[in-house]
């Protein structure tokens, strides 16, 4: 027997209403680069509009890109930074039955080429910060049809043409083209650590879902009465869909642009009155700084309505989250996810009866929390094996649920998907813990797992407790080749201005916190670490780098006997 239930088809139009018509008059602010400077920088200038006026640009668009020919399923290509302009196409190119395919515009161009070609692209839409990179695109991606340009230039671009002009050239859409709710809806491609980046759709389906799912207290917690600044890129995994959530709630939102740096996102946090922002930890590190100098010249921030600063990407340090709480009275809220899991997977909360000051509240925040409602995670040993939920035991995170990836686009890389007591699951590729109440702890990337005498030591725990140390600034630990033990530790640090530590003081600082034999063999200080296009260290090349150098050390040490 079957319920009596509307079969209505979940899909992205159902969100674009929404804001056309219930939440027209909220705010949409951006920060839009006007000129540069004298040494090459964007100059910012902030633009106000509403959710009315960005939904009729987002079906003028729609009509735009249908009028071009384009078919269902064809994919538009951005190549922009937060705004608007961007949000438009979040909601026009899908309510139009085409995939929006944001593109990481932090890549190489030969990177972004091969990822254009890959997805089939026929539609590019540029942010006129990289028209520069038009006539080459063009020329490497022949299956580019039209290219259009996101605000002004200061000459035309050969091969591109002026997108206010072009979308507002066409009527709004009147009606919407029959949507199926398990059609792709849009597009992104993994970092590519490994390999080339692998593409995985998202469906107007798990697009709904993932926006219902992301917006309760337990989770990101927005609604109508927010003032959300999602500072997490629209091209890294849909900016955690948080674009698609507010709308669908009705929150304001606020871009920040090209402009992550301290001073520029506490001065508009300020402004704009927000109440729900995200981020990266890298991203986060720089707004501690701005907020603790302008704390000491005495013109502190009023941040007052700041609930809730949302930190992804990578684990953050115990010792940052303490450092906004009792420096700044601002609370750092853990979640977790991954493109293929688009991205909401697990969001920190603490349970009733526990203080979030404690040491038990700073140590459950400082893990990545408990899965949202309908994604479902698991542990597996190196053979395959279901793994106890005790805390400690750490194992292989494997993660299904509504808005998980089933496949990658093309069948590339099955390997990570895979039927286990009949369901499907995906391996995430981290190691992790959970315990009895559901907090999942990221230990580390399998590939960046240090194998030491047969035991597991975790390079993400002993990161973030020397990034806890008074003179690091950042840290990144690697395996080094060891012929007794197969692979040891090795730290790799850089330091806060005026700060000096030697490897002994740190393994001194590490000891009371770890067991003897997962402290680090060597240290090395550099000027700076290698952070990837997603805001991660790029712990890849610092192993090319350092290659080898247990050995040299080891010799070194040897020839000085």
């Amino acid at each position: 027997m079957q319920g009596n239930m509307m079969d209505v088809p979940l899909t992205i139009p159902f969100i674009l209403e929404r804001a056309r018509t219930i939440f027209a008059g909220r705010e949409v602010v951006s920060l839009l680069p006007a000129g540069r400077d004298e040494s090459g920088n964007p100059i910012p200038k902030k633009s106000r509009t509403t959710y009315g006026e960005v939904a009729d640009r987002a079906l003028r668009l729609g009509a735009g890109l249908l009028a071009l020919g384009l078919n269902p399923g064809d994919r538009v290509a951005t190549l922009a930074v937060n705004s608007f302009r961007h949000l438009e196409a979040y909601l026009g190119v899908p309510s139009a039955g085409l995939v929006l395919h944001t593109v990481n515009i932090r890549l190489h161009a030969d990177q972004i080429a091969w990822i254009l070609n890959h997805a089939e692209d026929r539609v590019l839409i540029v942010e006129n910060l990289f028209a520069a990179m038009i006539p080459a695109l063009r020329a490497a991606c022949p299956g580019l049809e039209r290219v259009f340009v996101l605000g002004p230039t200061p000459q035309p671009v050969e091969g591109a043409e002026d997108y206010d002009t072009w979308v507002m050239s066409h009527e709004p859409m009147p009606s919407y083209p029959t949507i199926g709710e398990n059609d792709a809806a849009a597009m992104c491609y993994t970092s590519g650590t490994t390999g080339n980046p692998k593409g995985v759709l998202y469906s107007h389906r798990s697009t709904v879902l993932h926006s219902l799912a992301s917006a309760p207290k337990d989770a990101l917690g927005v609604g109508e009465h927010d003032v959300v600044l999602p500072v997490v890129p629209m091209f890294h995994v849909n900016a955690w869909g948080l674009p698609y959530t507010c709308a669908m709630f009705g929150a304001s939102q606020v871009y920040a642009g090209p402009f992550s740096d301290g001073k520029t996102l506490a001065t508009l946090m300020q402004d704009e009155r927000v109440t729900i922002t995200a981020g990266v930890p890298t991203i986060w590190m720089g707004l501690l700084a701005e907020l603790d100098r302008a704390k000491a010249e005495g013109q502190p921030y009023d941040l007052s309505r700041l609930e809730r600063l949302v930190i992804g990407g990578s684990a953050a340090p115990e010792s940052l989250i303490r450092a906004f709480d009792e420096r700044h009275n601002l609370r750092l809220a853990h979640a977790w996810g991954m493109t293929e899991t688009h991205p909401l997977g697990t969001a920190s909360t603490v349970p009733p009866g526990v203080d979030e000051r404690s040491d038990e509240g700073y140590a459950l925040r400082a893990k990545q929390g408990r899965p949202v409602p309908l994604v479902f995670l698991d542990l597996l040993s190196e053979d395959g094996e279901r793994l106890p939920h005790d805390g400690k035991t750490m194992g292989r995170l494997i993660a299904r649920g509504p808005w998980i990836a089933n496949a990658y686009f093309k069948g590339e890389g099955q390997g990570n998907f895979f039927e286990l007591d009949g369901e499907l699951w995906f391996d995430t590729g981290d190691i992790a813990t959970l315990d009895e109440r559901g907090y999942m702890h990221i230990q580390d990337r399998a590939k960046d797992l240090i194998k030491s005498g047969g035991e597991w030591i975790s390079s993400v725990d002993l990161e973030n407790a020397l990034m806890a140390h008074p003179a690091v600034a950042q840290a990144a630990v690697i395996a080094m080749d060891d012929p007794k033990w197969d692979e040891r530790p090795l730290a790799v640090v850089t330091l806060r201005p005026g700060g000096q530590v030697t490897h002994e003081e740190l393994t001194a600082f590490l000891a009371p916190k770890f067991a003897k034999w997962w402290l680090p063999d060597a240290t090395v200080v550099v000027e700076s670490i290698p952070i990837g296009a997603t805001g991660k260290f790029l712990k890849r090349e610092l192993r090319e780098q350092y290659r080898g150098y247990g050995n040299a050390a080891r010799a070194a040490a040897k020839g000085g006997e």
